[in-house]
């Protein structure tokens, strides 16, 4: 188990930075009207494929929570607790839709012939990915979570 949380950490900050990234490289590729290189392409297939990684660590730990255990064993009492439901429903649901961005816009990206179009589509999905994923994390400061960022 602590391993599992080792790589989930170690993932979680690589799917950050890849996601951010590759918004930039998006950006740039836009701006400067480059043409969307090996690189590029590398990125986008590995922004998705470590995102992937992130959960199938996050799914097999979420089914280890004792909170989330006791949210679904407890589902009516623990709906009114906020911290509970967070890490019970919300952050599942987030994640996962954030995921599906991180899929669908490297999936669309991969398929785009103008080079422009790679890069907006990559920047745009991605870029939706990020913010779902930056709402879904459980910062100090959440009015849904009160959990220090490291443990």
């Amino acid at each position: 188990m602590q391993t599992l949380l080792y790589f989930h950490s170690l993932f979680r900050w690589l799917v950050l930075l890849f996601l951010i990234f590759s918004i930039y490289q998006g950006i740039k590729g836009i701006i400067k009207k480059k043409k969307f290189s090996k690189f590029d392409n590398f990125l986008r297939h590995w922004t998705a494929t470590i995102a992937h990684i992130q959960l199938l660590i996050g799914m097999l730990l979420y089914t280890q929570s004792g909170t989330v255990k006791y949210f679904w064993k407890n589902l009516q009492s623990s709906l009114s607790n906020i911290n509970t439901t967070f890490f019970g429903l919300i952050h599942l649901t987030l994640m996962l839709l954030a995921i599906v961005f991180i899929t669908i816009g490297a999936a669309k990206s991969k398929r785009q012939t103008i080079d422009k179009h790679k890069f907006k589509t990559m920047l745009i999905w991605y870029s939706i990915a990020l913010i779902i994923l930056f709402i879904a994390i459980p910062w100090p400061f959440s009015p849904f979570a009160n959990r220090p960022l490291m443990r």
